[in-house]
C-alpha cells in the first residue's frame, strides 16, 4: 500500500515521504479500514516537527501519520462482528501511542476506534469528527446539559471553536464567541448570539454586558493569554473548559479571584478521554448530525502527494474548513 512516513524531526517537505508498506492484517478484536480521508491536526504537525515537550526523538522507527480520518472496513479480525465488512466509519487516536496512521491506503486499529458513520454524514466530515469534533463536544458537554446557561468559546472561528458554538447552541446555550474580525459573520451563523473581536480592549466588559452579568462555562483555546479574562467574566461557581494554551504554556494562575468565585478548571486531552466520558462525546455528535445542527466549512483536500503542503497549512493558521488528505 502507498503510504506517508516520516522517520526523524524536521520541516514537512523535508521529512514527509511516499513509501510501498506492507499493507496491514487485522488482529483478533481489530478491523482494516481503506482510509478514504485522513485529518491533519497541529498534534500532527507538532509530532512530527519534534515539538512535543520532553520528547527527543521519535517514538518509533517509521511513523506514518495522524490520528483522524474516514474510510470503509475491509476485513475484520477475530472476535469482530463480520457484518461490519463494508461499513463507513469514522476514526479516532488512529496514531496515538502507535507507529501507523490514517495518513496510508489502509489502518488497521482496535474495533472501538473505528466508529459507525451516521447515514448522511460525509466521510470528509467523518475525518473531522475525531479531535476537533471530540473536543469540541467534551469541552461543552463534560459537565453536563448547557440548555439554559451561558457559554463563552474562546476562538470561535477556529476548527473546535466554530464546532463548540453549533453543538452548545444546539444544546440550548446562549453562545457568546470570540474570534478575528473576519469571521465574526461566520461565527454568528453558527449559532452565536453576541460575537467580539478577541482583541477589542472592551472585551471584558462586553462579555458582562452581553451576558448580564457573567457566563457559566468557557470552551477556551488559549488558557495562558486568557486567564485573567477569565476571572473576570466568569460568575461563582463557572468552569474553565480548556483545550489549549499553545502561546504560554507555563502560565501563571490568578489563585485570589479564582478562589473566591471557586472557579474549576478542567482540561481536556482527547486522546486520554475515558471510554464512558468518550462514548457520551460521540453520541453528542451524532445527535449533532441528525439534527441537522452541525454543518462544517468546505475542506481543504489535498493528495498523498501534497501532504507537505497539508501540513503546512494547518501550521499557518488562519484557514477556514479542514485540511484532508486524500488517501
Amino acid at each position: 500500500m502507498k503510504a506517508v512516513t516520516w522517520r526523524g524531526f524536521g520541516p514537512a517537505r523535508e521529512v514527509l515521504r511516499i513509501e510501498e508498506l506492507a499493507a496491514p492484517t487485522p488482529k483478533a478484536g481489530e478491523v482494516l479500514v481503506r482510509v478514504a480521508f485522513s485529518g491533519v491536526n497541529p498534534s500532527d504537525c507538532k509530532a512530527r516537527g519534534g515539538a512535543r515537550p520532553g520528547v527527543t526523538k521519535p517514538p518509533f522507527e517509521v511513523i506514518v501519520p495522524h490520528s483522524d480520518g474516514a474510510g470503509v472496513i475491509e476485513a475484520v479480525g477475530a472476535d469482530v462482528d463480520a457484518d461490519r465488512v463494508g461499513q463507513r466509519v469514522w476514526i479516532w487516536n488512529g496514531q496515538w501511542q502507535r507507529p501507523f496512521g490514517t495518513c496510508a491506503e489502509y489502518v488497521c486499529l482496535p474495533a472501538e476506534q473505528a466508529v459507525s458513520l451516521p447515514d448522511g454524514v460525509s466521510l470528509e466530515d467523518g475525518a473531522v469528527m475525531g479531535i476537533p469534533g471530540l473536543t469540541a463536544a467534551q469541552t461543552v458537554f463534560g459537565g453536563g446539559d448547557v440548555m439554559g446557561q451561558t457559554l463563552l468559546v474562546s476562538g470561535g472561528g477556529g476548527s473546535v471553536g466554530y464546532l463548540a458554538v453549533q453543538l452548545a447552541a444546539w444544546g440550548g446555550a446562549t453562545v457568546i464567541a470570540t474570534c478575528g474580525a473576519r469571521d465574526v459573520e461566520r461565527v454568528k451563523a453558527a449559532g452565536a448570539s453576541h460575537v467580539f473581536d478577541y482583541a477589542s480592549p472592551t472585551l471584558a466588559a462586553d462579555i458582562l454586558a452581553a451576558s448580564g452579568g457573567g457566563v457559566d462555562r468557557v470552551v477556551e483555546v488559549e488558557l495562558g493569554p486568557n486567564l485573567v479574562l477569565l476571572t473576570e467574566v466568569l460568575k461563582p461557581l463557572g468552569t474553565i473548559a480548556a483545550y489549549g494554551s499553545a502561546k504560554n504554556m507555563a502560565p501563571e494562575m490568578p489563585f485570589g479571584p479564582m478562589l473566591f468565585k471557586a472557579l474549576k478548571l478542567d482540561i481536556s486531552l482527547i486522546y486520554i478521554l475515558p471510554l464512558a466520558a468518550r462514548e457520551a462525546a460521540i453520541a453528542r455528535l451524532h445527535a449533532a448530525f441528525a439534527d441537522e445542527a452541525l454543518t462544517l466549512d468546505a475542506p481543504n483536500v489535498f493528495g498523498l502527494d501534497e501532504v507537505a503542503a497539508a501540513h503546512e497549512m494547518v501550521e499557518a493558521g488562519g484557514r477556514t474548513g479542514a485540511v484532508l488528505v486524500k488517501c
